[in-house]
């Protein structure tokens, strides 16, 4: 995978990848292991009365750590992408992953085509009492469309519900906990993400910000902010193709004439053409702020990674408006 400070663009995803699944899953038939949490519990102000522990997998991280908050000492949780430097979009599952999502009762699943490995290892191994969470399909976003909804507030907010009401279907006798769960969590835990997204918006809405790739547009449209970096040029570095010379020259062009307030990128997917413009930017004057793909460092929470990111982003805005 691509880390920070690369210059080597994302691999072109390949059917390699999925043979190595299928490989992966063959040496998974008739094994069983329970799944490890990979995210610290949230505490919990009410016992659970049942006793029972659900098994989650969930394809990354960033959806992990919320599904483990939210579940508490009631699951037990596994990130299958919980290493900043593997790439989400290109892994390779081993055997471990595929014994891991067939003893699971939950899993959760990005979809949208960001991990197309999850969905063989979903399919390799069905389970008439496994509950199937993809991400894609909760918030209407079909294959071809943005992937990246852990960086949607609004979406975050869906998934949190989704996955609270699933616990809940699986563990009727714990439900007051599961609603004490996400009632902390999405009023106190969250309380500083929720808050910076609300006053960015409020101060900065319209501000004409620049990106790296397309993993920055939903946060840029939660935060009211004006892209002016073309989608697909976006859409190129994301998927590890080349961008094409006229999306450059814009690009260029915007920075030249400091049409753009702030640019923000992706730090893990640090491409020569990226560096360039992060070059650019910078003798201009233009503040820069950085992303991650997946959390940053190793075992930050969802909440602990996103404020960090924020904050950046609001001082760079800060730094550029003079507000």
């Amino acid at each position: 995978m691509r880390t920070a400070g690369t210059s080597i663009s994302r691999p072109v995803r390949m059917a390699a990848g999925g043979l190595a699944a299928v490989a992966a899953l063959a040496a998974v038939s008739g094994c069983s292991t329970a799944s490890s949490s990979d995210t610290a519990k949230a505490a919990s102000s009410q016992s659970g009365q049942s006793g029972k522990t659900i098994t989650v997998v969930a394809a990354e991280n960033f959806w992990g750590s919320i599904a483990a908050q939210l579940g508490g000492d009631h699951v037990q949780v596994k990130s299958i992408i919980d290493n900043p430097n593997a790439d989400p979009h290109d892994y390779e599952p081993t055997a471990a992953d595929g014994r891991a999502v067939a003893t699971a009762q939950y899993t959760i699943v990005n979809g949208i085509g960001y991990d197309a490995w999850a969905d063989k290892l979903l399919s390799a191994n069905p389970a008439g009492s496994r509950t199937d969470l993809k991400v894609g399909d909760l918030v209407g976003i079909k294959p071809g469309g943005n992937p990246h909804r852990w960086y949607s507030p609004d979406n975050v907010h869906q998934v949190i519900e989704k996955i609270t009401a699933d616990y809940k279907k699986m563990d009727p006798a714990d439900a007051a906990y599961f609603d004490t769960q996400k009632t902390t969590f999405e009023t106190k835990t969250l309380a500083p993400y929720n808050k910076l997204i609300a006053d960015i918006k409020a101060k900065y809405a319209n501000t004409p910000v620049g990106a790296s790739e397309s993993i920055v547009t939903p946060l840029a449209e939660g935060l009211g902010l004006k892209m002016l970096t073309p989608e697909s040029f976006l859409d190129a570095i994301s998927e590890g193709t080349d961008p094409t010379a006229k999306d450059k020259q814009t690009i260029d062009q915007q920075v030249s004439e400091k049409k753009i307030k702030v640019y923000v990128y992706n730090s893990q997917n640090a491409t020569p053409d990226v560096q360039a413009q992060v070059k650019a930017a910078k003798a201009k004057g233009i503040p820069v702020a950085t992303v991650t793909e997946t959390l940053t460092p190793a075992g930050a929470s969802f909440q602990a990674w996103q404020v960090r990111q924020l904050q950046g982003i609001e001082k760079a805005l800060g730094q550029a408006t003079g507000r």
